[in-house]
């Protein structure tokens, strides 16, 4: 049995021999499980390798590394019961390719827009995955059906867009004049329709009510009036 020594440092047994040990570097080394024979081709001196490896089985059995056999071949893997605490959470950047890019831009600046809108603005068709991507960045969702023959899902940008990008609102986005006027583009070959008419859903649907209630006070207005007179 190992016994723990002062500094708490557990001490392998004293009596592994120089085959064993080198059997032990063998499979610490190697990049992949190795069967019987390789290892036996690997040491200096013929010695029963299974007696050795199911020794060696016994000995890592309790500790945080195990030496396992899986379909005949030999390594040493992490403990099952310890396997969890080797995963790692790794945040892998994609960037967008082009198309999705540009489908974003078309969105962002002619919400609400259908797939076929965003087509006829590019001027080519886009793979559905597109769409996907950026809906599963949670940068543009479906809203509602436009009320056109066939009845097409319209699409629009989500406030998880809006806080990626720092943004309060989406007029706080720069127009085509103002990137112009930035040197961050050339006017001259841009194709403007890509950034719309600089009105955005929200802020037409905002000004719509305003005009509604506005409508509503001259309603009320001109009745007053017919009823003073």
């Amino acid at each position: 049995m190992s016994k723990l020594k002062k500094n708490n440092i557990v001490s392998f047994p004293a009596n592994i021999t120089e085959e064993e040990r080198q059997i032990e570097a063998i499979l610490f080394a190697a990049s992949e499980p190795l069967d019987i024979d390789t290892i036996e081709s690997k040491i200096s001196k013929k010695i029963n390798v299974l007696k050795v490896l199911e020794k060696l089985q016994a000995t890592y059995s309790t500790r945080g590394i195990n030496l396992v056999c899986i379909s005949n071949k030999w390594s040493f893997r992490t403990a099952e019961n310890l396997s969890k605490l080797m995963s790692q959470q790794k945040n892998i950047e994609k960037k967008l390719s082009k198309a999705a890019i540009e489908t974003l831009a078309i969105i962002v600046y002619h919400q609400p827009v259908t797939r076929a809108e965003i087509e006829e603005i590019r001027g080519v068709a886009f793979g559905t995955n597109t769409l996907e991507i950026l809906m599963e960045l949670n940068w543009v969702r479906p809203r509602g059906r436009k009320d056109v023959p066939g009845k097409p899902i319209q699409y629009i940008t989500t406030d998880d867009f809006l806080s990626h990008f720092n943004l309060q609102k989406l007029s706080d986005l720069p127009n085509i004049e103002e990137l112009s006027s930035a040197g961050l583009i050339d006017n001259s070959n841009v194709d403007t329709s890509i950034f719309g008419t600089g009105k955005f859903f929200k802020e037409q649907m905002d000004e719509k009510k305003e005009n509604i209630y506005s409508d509503i006070d001259d309603m009320l207005n001109q009745s007053l009036k017919s009823e003073e007179e």
